[in-house]
């Protein structure tokens, strides 16, 4: 039944005239709209010809509100009414603009008509969709059908109706009237346990998400057919820029990340002592480890993790992306609260994965590939081919004033520390180099390539993005970026056989911890039978039981066999440089450069303007493998 209208009030329908007017205005000249009312908003990021409705109660259909919402165009309200008052002048002037124009009504139904509480089985649900009069409307139907019918809703499946709008109970009268191009969408509330006021999350956010996608295809399907130009995808009808929640979200998560470092937490700060401990015991007891202090209250940080606000974000993609790297920051502050406990290990296994049996068979043909690599002598001072931190620092200092040459907003800080173990570490915008840093020559330029070209560039190109999280990383992001790190230094023309051991052999050495093997049981192992010598073995385990055990060091073999099988495929490399990203976020980085939310990167790696850089890359697109890389 239709509930009964009552007349405005002279100084609402006042009110009302001056928001349309503000709204046409700024329509007209390209401005973007958000204007919060009693019950309602309307959201026109960017002028576009079309506009996603929702009509009701915005406590009842939550979903039907939050599929309208996604959209880039959209315009909640409580009355049809209200609606009405703004949809007419809105579309005229997008129509004038556009030449075109379409409007989706969203909405759900009351119950989800097709479950029964006897079934045996989960029946499909119920969708209906119709249209006005039209090959544009009819063409946008379809696409809209087809996207839908290919949702996977988990043991339910969509049942899907079309028709005409005049044959359709559920379109709206008043919406008819306005004579413009219509869409109306119901569908089942099957996020809902039936019999309860309880949803089903994970289904919630997975309907609203492939309706989101559904409609967008839909309204690129009713453009093409009106003659608007192609755009090159149809998610380029998607949000273009982000609501101050995002930024709030992003804020917040920044501040939690930026709260502790992760490594350094876990890392010992008495490598050289422990080192020489160890030798003096003839490799017979484990080394002890000492750690820095803690600084933070993990307990408190989790809380503040978890006070920050995902339900207003309006965007599917980036509530997947900071839920997703709040889970990640949860998993990693987990980690530093059970530093040196039995329970270390086991969380360290769900933040990195356990060592698969391809990345240990590869790892074990790298070792065995490359023999002749065995034995290198110890570095000594002595040796005019070493050089110390010193020399690491000023070259380092070189390719940052090349790099901020190019962008001002390269801000890298160097700083050299005795409390992290030999080499060099990127925290943040800054380049720690240990004071005991010892390392050849002929790889200082590609050690520099990784952590600066690889880590520090894409801090300052995530920076430059307008959101922190893809400075800071997104969830899972450090496989690939490590993969990248890696490459960078082939790239650079200083990847030797004894760096492509080092990296299978860390592999091998993450097994034995996942598997039980102390660490004087896998000391024994990655020296006798790899015959890897004994500074470099224990320099190598301490990375792996850091903590209590981190299996991070098999991340490196696994990102460069993972990068090496993207450019095989044809992948391009722009998005990796975009931020810190990982290669299940490709796919995100390349939808959300089309809908205008990234830039382009403001840097590349130094090591890809020479001709020796773009040479091996080609190499690598043809097929390489981390063996054949030392021949390219």
């Amino acid at each position: 039944m239709t509930p009964a209208r009552t007349a405005r009030k002279p100084r609402a329908k006042k009110k009302e005239q001056s928001l349309v007017e503000d709204v046409i205005a700024a329509l007209e000249v390209g401005k973007p709209v958000r204007r919060e009312f009693e019950g309602g908003r309307l959201h026109i990021d960017r002028p576009q010809p079309f506009l996603c409705l929702h009509v009701g109660d915005p406590e009842r259909h939550v979903v039907a509100r939050e599929v309208a919402s996604a959209n880039a165009s959209y315009l909640l309200a409580t009355d049809i009414d209200e609606a009405i008052e703004l949809i007419a002048p809105i579309a005229a002037v997008l129509r004038k603009t556009f030449g075109t124009f379409l409007l989706i009504d969203v909405d759900e139904f009351e119950r989800d008509r097709l479950l029964s509480d006897d079934a045996p089985f989960l029946q499909p649900f119920e969708v209906t969709l119709s249209g006005t009069r039209g090959i544009a409307v009819n063409r946008a139907m379809k696409a809209f059908e087809r996207a839908v019918k290919a949702f996977e809703a988990r043991f339910r499946t969509p049942h899907v109706d079309l028709c005409e709008a005049q044959e359709d109970h559920c379109a709206r009268p008043d919406l008819l009237k306005l004579r413009l191009p219509l869409v109306t969408l119901r569908f089942a509330p099957i996020y809902r346990v039936t019999g309860s006021d309880a949803t089903y999350p994970d289904l919630r956010e997975r309907l609203v998400d492939n309706l989101l996608d559904a409609g967008l295809r839909a309204v690129a399907a009713f453009l093409e057919a009106d003659g608007f130009p192609k755009p090159g995808t149809y998610r380029a009808f998607g949000r273009k820029a982000f609501v101050d929640a995002v930024e709030r979200a992003d804020r917040g998560m920044d501040d939690v990340a930026s709260s502790f470092d992760f490594l350094l937490c876990v890392t010992p700060i008495n490598a050289t002592a422990a080192w020489q401990e160890f030798k003096a015991n003839r490799y017979d007891k484990p080394p002890r480890f000492l750690y820095r202090p803690l600084s933070l209250l993990v307990e408190r940080e989790k809380r503040r993790l978890y006070s920050i606000s995902l339900d207003r974000l309006e965007d599917p993609v980036l509530h997947q992306i900071y839920r997703d790297k709040q889970q990640e920051l949860d998993l990693q502050l987990t980690l530093i609260g059970h530093r040196e406990k039995a329970r270390f290990v086991e969380f360290g296994r769900a933040l990195y994965g356990p060592v698969e049996p391809s990345l240990l068979k590869a790892a074990r043909e790298v070792l065995e590939g490359t023999e002749d690599a065995r034995r290198v002598p110890a570095l000594t001072p002595d040796d005019g081919e070493v050089v110390d931190c010193f020399f690491v620092e000023h070259r380092a200092r070189t390719m940052m004033t090349d790099y901020r040459r190019r962008y001002d907003g390269f801000d890298a800080a160097i700083e050299l520390r005795d409390d992290v173990p030999p080499g060099l570490l990127v925290s943040g915008p800054r380049l720690l180099i240990s004071r005991r840093t010892r390392m050849m020559r002929h790889r200082v330029d590609a050690l520099l390539s990784h952590e600066v070209g690889v880590h520090l560039l894409t801090y300052f190109n995530g920076s430059a993005q307008g959101l922190r999280v893809f400075r800071t990383g997104l969830a899972g992001y450090e496989g690939m970026q490590e993969g990248l790190a890696v490459f960078a230094e082939f790239l650079a023309g200083g990847f030797t056989p004894e760096r492509l051991r080092l990296l299978a052999a860390r592999v091998i050495g993450c097994d034995l911890m996942l598997s039980g093997a102390s660490f004087v049981e896998s000391f024994r192992l990655l020296t006798a039978r790899y015959d890897i010598d004994a500074e470099t073995a224990f320099g190598l385990l301490l990375r792996v039981f850091r903590g209590g055990g981190l299996a991070k060091d098999a991340i490196y073999l696994r990102g460069l066999l993972s990068l090496l099988s993207h450019l095989k495929g044809g992948g391009a490399l722009d998005p990796f440089w975009m931020g810190k990203i990982s290669a299940a976020d490709f796919s995100v980085m390349e939808e959300l450069g089309a809908r205008g939310l990234l830039k382009a990167p403001v840097l590349r790696p130094l090591c890809l303007e020479t001709e020796r850089g773009r040479a091996r890359l080609e190499r690598a697109r043809a097929g390489l493998t981390p063996l054949a890389m030392l021949e390219a």
